[in-house]
C-alpha cells in the first residue's frame, strides 16, 4: 500500500512540474489569404511565435465559430513536432462593438426609456379620466344644483376630458413614432449583424520543441457560411462581331469575422463532397412470403397458404404476394422500408467536380453581414457564331442565340447573365453549362430586326363532315423578314398534331421541306436570309376524326397569337 502511495505522489509531481514547464500563449492573428468556394471557404493564418525548449502550448484566439473542426491544417518548422490539436467554443468573449452599432444601440436604449414615460403619462391621465367619469354626481340624489352651478361643472367636465383626450392623442402618436424608429433601427442592425454576445472558436496546438526557436505556424481550416456565386454580363455590339463575357462573383461571408482587405482566390469546388467514386453493390432477388406466414426454427418462413406471386417491388427485393393481405405484412413493409431508406443514404456518395480556381488580383474588404459584394474576376472577348431561333406558335419574336465554341476553356459555371446588345440592356438570360456539347448557346434576347408573323389562311381551312367521319383543314403561313443589312441564319419550328388513337387520322399536306419528328410532330425549318429579304413557310395539315366523338384540334394558349 505504501508502494502505490509513493507512486501516485511521484505521478502528482511530474505532473505539476509538466504543467509548470508548458509554455501557454495566446495570440491573436489576421487573416493572410483565403480560398473561397462555392460554399465555404478555407482561411490561412499565419503567427511567428517564440518557443521555448519542451512542450509549448499556443492558442489561437478570435476565430470564427463557423470552424469545420475537422478540417483543421497546421504547418510549423521542421525541428517543430505538433503533438497534438483541440479547438472549442468561447461564449465570455467581449469584443468591442463597431461605433456604428453602439451608437444604433444607444438609439435604441433612449427611445425605449422614451416610450416607457409616455405609457406612464397615458396611464396617469386615463386614471384622472376615469376618476372624472365616476364621480359625474354634484348635488346628490336628494338636493339639486342651480343652473349656474351646473353649467360651470358641465364647462369643466368637457373642457377636462378634451384635454386628457389630447393628450393621450400626443402620447399615442409619439409612442408610434418611437416604435416605427425601434423598427428602423432595429433592421439597421439585424444588417449590421450585432448580436448580444459573440462566441468564438480557440484552436490550441501542442507543440514540443528540443531547442528554443523562433517559427512561423500556419492554421488552415474550412468555415461554413460564406461562398460566392457567378454573376455575369454579356455584351454584343452587333451580329458578326465578338462578344464580351464580363465574369463577376458575387461573394458573402456570414462567419462572424469580417474579412478586412484580404487577397483570395475564388474555386468552382466544393470541400464538403466526396471524392470517393460511388460503387454499386449487389441487387439480390429473393422470395419472400408477405401475408400468411410464421418463421421457422430452422430459418426462413413457411407458408401454408395460396401458392404465392413473385413481383419486384421498389426496395430492389422480389417480394412474394398472394392475395390475402394482414397487419404483419404493413408492419414488416415498414420496418423494411426504413432499413432500405439508411442503406440508401449510406451508400449514395458524390463525386466531386474538377474545380477551377481564380486568383483575384486586388483585395477586398468583406464584412460578415450576409449582404452580396460584387468582385471582378476575368473578362473574355471571344468569337461566336450568331443564329436567329423563333417558335411564331408560341412567341411572335425571334431570339437571338450567341454559339461559342470551345466554351470548356472558359470556366464558366451555370448563373445568371446580364444581357447587353448595342449598348443596350435587353433583359436576362441563363447560362447552363450541364451539357456534353463542345458549343454553348446564349440567348441574347429579342431581335426586333427579324420580323416572324403567323396566320391561318382561311380560304385553305375548313371543316367537312364525310359520311361518318368529320375532316379539318388548317392552312397557316409564316413568313420571316430580316430587316437587318447582315446576313442571318435563323431556325423555326413549328408542329403539326400526332395521333394517339386509330380512329384520328392526321396527315401533313404541305410542311415546305421541314424536318419532321414523328413522334413529337414537331417540325423544323434552317434558313439563310439575306438582308431585306424575306422567307415564307407554308404548312397545312388534315384531321380526320369520327363525328361522334369530337376532337378538339386547336390548342389555346395565352399569347395573343394565332395557335392551332
Amino acid at each position: 500500500m505504501k508502494k502505490i502511495i509513493y507512486l501516485l505522489a511521484i505521478l502528482l509531481i511530474n505532473e505539476v512540474a509538466f504543467a509548470q514547464n508548458e509554455k501557454v500563449q495566446k495570440i491573436k492573428t489576421e487573416i493572410k489569404d483565403a480560398v473561397i468556394y462555392l460554399s465555404g471557404a478555407e482561411i490561412h493564418r499565419t503567427k511567428k511565435v517564440n518557443l521555448v525548449k519542451g512542450r509549448n502550448k499556443i492558442v489561437f484566439t478570435n476565430l470564427s465559430p463557423k470552424i469545420n473542426t475537422k478540417s483543421v491544417r497546421v504547418s510549423t518548422a521542421e525541428n517543430v513536432s505538433l503533438l497534438a490539436i483541440s479547438n472549442q467554443i468561447n461564449y465570455l468573449t467581449n469584443l468591442k462593438e463597431k461605433p456604428k452599432v453602439k451608437q444604433l444601440k444607444d438609439s435604441l436604449e433612449l427611445l425605449k426609456q422614451q416610450n416607457v414615460g409616455l405609457a406612464n403619462n397615458k396611464d396617469a391621465y386615463l386614471i384622472e379620466k376615469d376618476m372624472l367619469m365616476k364621480n359625474k354626481s354634484i348635488g346628490g340624489s336628494a338636493n339639486g344644483v342651480s343652473i349656474a352651478d351646473l353649467k360651470i361643472a358641465a364647462d369643466f367636465y368637457r373642457s377636462r376630458i378634451m384635454e386628457i383626450n389630447k393628450e393621450v392623442s400626443k402620447v399615442d402618436k409619439k409612442t408610434n413614432e418611437n416604435n416605427q424608429l425601434i423598427s428602423k433601427i432595429n433592421n439597421e442592425l439585424y444588417q449590421q449583424n450585432a448580436k448580444v454576445n459573440y462566441p468564438r472558436t480557440e484552436v490550441t496546438l501542442l507543440l514540443n520543441c528540443d531547442v528554443a526557436t523562433t517559427t512561423n505556424i500556419d492554421l488552415k481550416y474550412i468555415v461554413t457560411n460564406a461562398g460566392w456565386v457567378p454573376a455575369y454580363d454579356i455584351k454584343a455590339k452587333d451580329i458578326n462581331e465578338p462578344i464580351d463575357i464580363i465574369y463577376r462573383a458575387k461573394v458573402y461571408n456570414n462567419t462572424d469575422i469580417d474579412w478586412g482587405n484580404i487577397s483570395f482566390k475564388l474555386s468552382t469546388g466544393d470541400p464538403t463532397v466526396s471524392a470517393t467514386q460511388p460503387k454499386l453493390t449487389p441487387w439480390y432477388l429473393n422470395y419472400r412470403n408477405q401475408y400468411s406466414y410464421k418463421k421457422s426454427k430452422y430459418g426462413g418462413y413457411q407458408n401454408n397458404n395460396e401458392a404465392p406471386v413473385p413481383v419486384i417491388s421498389n426496395d430492389g427485393y422480389l417480394n412474394v404476394l398472394s392475395q390475402k393481405r394482414s397487419q404483419s405484412l404493413e408492419d414488416e413493409k415498414k420496418r423494411s422500408s426504413k432499413k432500405t431508406e439508411k442503406q440508401d443514404q449510406f451508400i449514395q456518395i458524390a463525386v466531386s467536380e474538377l474545380s477551377a480556381e481564380f486568383d483575384i488580383e486586388k483585395s477586398y474588404s468583406i464584412p460578415s453581414d450576409n449582404k452580396p459584394y460584387i468582385v471582378d474576376v476575368i473578362e473574355y472577348n471571344v468569337p461566336a457564331l450568331f443564329k436567329h431561333y423563333s417558335v411564331p406558335k408560341l412567341d411572335r419574336d425571334a431570339f437571338l442565340l450567341a454559339r461559342i465554341p470551345n466554351w470548356e476553356d472558359l470556366n464558366l459555371i451555370e448563373g445568371n447573365a446580364n444581357i447587353y446588345f448595342g449598348g443596350t440592356f435587353v433583359g436576362q438570360s441563363y447560362i447552363s453549362t450541364r451539357s456534353v456539347s463542345d458549343t454553348l448557346d446564349i440567348s441574347l434576347g429579342r431581335d426586333k430586326k427579324v420580323i416572324v408573323t403567323r396566320v391561318k389562311m382561311k380560304d385553305f381551312s375548313s371543316k367537312r363532315t364525310l359520311g361518318s367521319s368529320r375532316k379539318e383543314t388548317h392552312a397557316y403561313q409564316i413568313v420571316v423578314k430580316n430587316n437587318r443589312k447582315v446576313d442571318i441564319d435563323i431556325e423555326v419550328y413549328g408542329q403539326i398534331p400526332v395521333s394517339q388513337d386509330s380512329d384520328i387520322e392526321v396527315n401533313a399536306v404541305e410542311i415546305s421541306k421541314a424536318t419532321r419528328n414523328d413522334l413529337t410532330g414537331e417540325l423544323r425549318w434552317q434558313y439563310h436570309i439575306a438582308p431585306d429579304k424575306s422567307q415564307k413557310i407554308d404548312l397545312n395539315f388534315t384531321v380526320k376524326y369520327p363525328k361522334n366523338k369530337p376532337v378538339k384540334v386547336v390548342r389555346e394558349h395565352y399569347k395573343s397569337v394565332r395557335f392551332l
